[in-house]
């Protein structure tokens, strides 16, 4: 089934919340988005189908956005090898295999990836290259 709906009015409807669905990209965005999605659940019954349209549009990028944000935040709060060890399990790489990779002997590796030794800068920097990340999450 396809839904058709009134090009007219929907273009109205967003011209009166001033909003136009997209990728959320910040944290302004995201609050605008969700003002106009708790307005638009609150007429529950009384939605228009423009309204519908538009509130089912608004949920797909707001919880996008949760879920990127809320879950770099929970990364942000882990602990460097705790973020290596998940880097290493994500890619089913064995601590040997990244000690060869970045130039670190067996029993080295192993006591960073077991949080005994610290991360230093030139490790995290090499560390970030392999990963594809920032070396910032390592220290």
């Amino acid at each position: 089934m396809t839904l058709t709906i009134n090009l007219n009015s929907y273009i109205d409807l967003l011209n009166r919340y001033e909003i136009s669905p997209k990728i959320i990209e910040n944290q302004l965005e995201y609050e605008q988005f969700l003002a106009v999605t708790e307005n638009l659940l609150s007429k529950r019954s009384s939605r228009t189908e423009v309204e519908n349209v538009l509130f089912r549009l608004l949920v797909k990028p707001i919880r996008d956005y949760e879920e990127k944000t809320y879950a770099l935040q929970e990364w942000m709060q882990t602990t460097p090898h705790e973020f290596l060890k998940h880097l290493m399990e994500s890619r089913g790489l064995k601590q040997v295999e990244l000690g060869e990779a970045i130039g670190l002997s067996k029993g080295h590796i192993s006591a960073i990836v077991n949080g005994k030794k610290e991360i230093s800068k030139a490790q995290a920097k090499k560390l970030g290259e392999f990963f594809h990340v920032s070396p910032s999450a390592f220290i």
